[in-house]
């Protein structure tokens, strides 16, 4: 690719106006960013995520709302938190050409700076879009290294270039953006999920920390490389980086409308397993005491998550055998069924010792087009039931419709303000790219 692939990148992305998009694509952007919204709410009420905020807002009040809290503080302090809250129940949207969650990176960065500053939603949504292509972009365009986790890495590059948007700044500016936050990256480690460690939790966080640092470099006169993206996705994290994917259809192919919502409330390489689960209890009536065994084949990636001991919520959320014992035990794979009560819980203990995962070669071939999982049930009378999908429910194949999404969003919501004050912001966010300004659009807890 010619070196000033970077220079069309960073002239499309100055040049850029929100009101260029199809209808589609900016109802796909409301609906994206509720979501994210309503995971930031629902993870903010977790144990650790209101320790944390605590000790960080034990200091002057800002401006930028902490979602989920009543709480103010800096854009630094807010981007940090809510970054780090949205993925705390594994609920937030995705991309799988990215292999990733570029939203979470991008959104709550933005909001904090644009509430401090007033500024409107249809400026948040142009630059949330651009942010999100630039990310999932990078994700694509690079092959990271095994054993790194995605988050914290092409993430804040995509939350930088979204933040230079609405700063309002011009190519070059954008450019040397990117070339400097592409410096800022984490070495994120995957073992962090597979072990329930839950640092996992802040590294979109920091991320979101880390853009808003990227802009205060840039705007002071610091430099990056000459072009950051080749060097640091092609040589550092990952042995390869195909820039002609960074500006391949710029303009035309939006990921934003690519993305996945998730319902199944842990990692998405658990929801073929479950979508192929919920599908045999469909049509089959199964008391979990009867099921002796359960057998799961599926991809790589899937195949890797074979904890049948999770020592945490995290760990759970990483675990096929956990997923698959809570949905049988418990009745669904929703937020409460992958809290702390569930993995104490001694009959999904006991059932996810029953439930192995294994790799198919042949399913891993399908990525990243298909997701597929099959489940096999013993039963205690000797029968054998099975059930099998190719895509995963909530992608752009299968998508959910607009009033699962709905239902999902108040089910995270619900956990920090009341009905009608969720159903008030859900109006609001979806009407976002009309608000003159985003202040006081977030409502205290109920």
């Amino acid at each position: 690719m010619p070196a000033d692939w970077l220079d069309m990148l960073a002239d499309f992305l100055a040049g850029f106006r929100f009101d260029s998009l199809a209808p589609a694509t900016v109802e796909q952007t409301s609906y994206v960013i509720l979501d994210t919204i309503g995971a930031i709410g629902g993870g903010a009420a977790e144990p650790e995520m209101r320790a944390l905020t605590a000790r960080l807002t034990d200091g002057p009040a800002g401006d930028a709302s902490v979602i989920g809290t009543g709480l103010t503080a800096s854009s630094a302090t807010a981007a940090l938190l809510n970054g780090t809250a949205g993925t705390f129940l594994e609920m937030d949207e995705g991309n799988r050409f990215a292999r990733g969650h570029p939203a979470i990176h991008v959104l709550p960065v933005l909001w904090a700076v644009a509430e401090s500053r007033g500024l409107s939603g249809k400026a948040v949504m142009e630059a949330l879009v651009l942010g999100y292509e630039v990310g999932a972009r990078v994700g694509i365009a690079a092959a990271l290294r095994p054993d790194m986790h995605p988050h914290g890495t092409w993430g804040t590059v995509g939350a930088a270039a979204a933040l230079a948007k609405l700063r309002g700044h011009d190519a070059a500016r954008l450019r040397e953006t990117i070339n400097v936050a592409s410096s800022l990256t984490l070495a994120t480690s995957k073992r962090t999920m597979l072990e329930g460690g839950t640092v996992r939790n802040t590294y979109a966080g920091i991320a979101n920390r880390l853009a808003l640092m990227a802009i205060d470099l840039v705007e002071t006169g610091f430099t990056g490389e000459r072009d950051g993206l080749s060097s640091v996705f092609g040589r550092v994290v990952s042995d390869r980086f195909d820039s002609a994917r960074m500006v391949d259809g710029l303009g035309r192919d939006w990921q934003i409308d690519r993305n996945y919502f998730k319902l199944h409330s842990c990692c998405r390489y658990n929801h073929g397993a479950l979508d192929a689960l919920d599908n045999l209890l469909a049509r089959e009536t199964v008391a979990a005491d009867a099921v002796e065994r359960v057998d799961v084949a599926s991809y790589l990636y899937a195949a890797e998550l074979d904890d049948q001991a999770p020592r945490n919520t995290l760990g759970a959320k990483f675990s096929v055998p956990f997923a698959v014992a809570t949905r049988l035990v418990r009745g669904s794979s929703r937020v409460e069924n992958f809290t702390w009560d569930a993995v104490r819980d001694a009959k999904v203990q006991a059932m996810a010792k029953r439930v192995f995962v294994t790799e198919d070669k042949a399913m891993t071939a399908k990525l990243p087009q298909l997701r597929p999982a099959r489940v096999t049930l013993q039963l205690g009378d000797g029968r054998t039931l099975a059930a099998s999908v190719d895509t995963n429910r909530g992608d752009d194949q299968a998508p959910y419709s607009r009033d699962e999404l709905t239902g999902k969003y108040f089910s995270l919501a619900e956990r920090v303000w009341s009905h009608e004050a969720a159903d008030a912001l859900r109006r609001r966010l979806l009407a976002l790219a009309d608000a003159t300004s985003i202040k006081g659009l977030i409502p205290r807890p109920s």
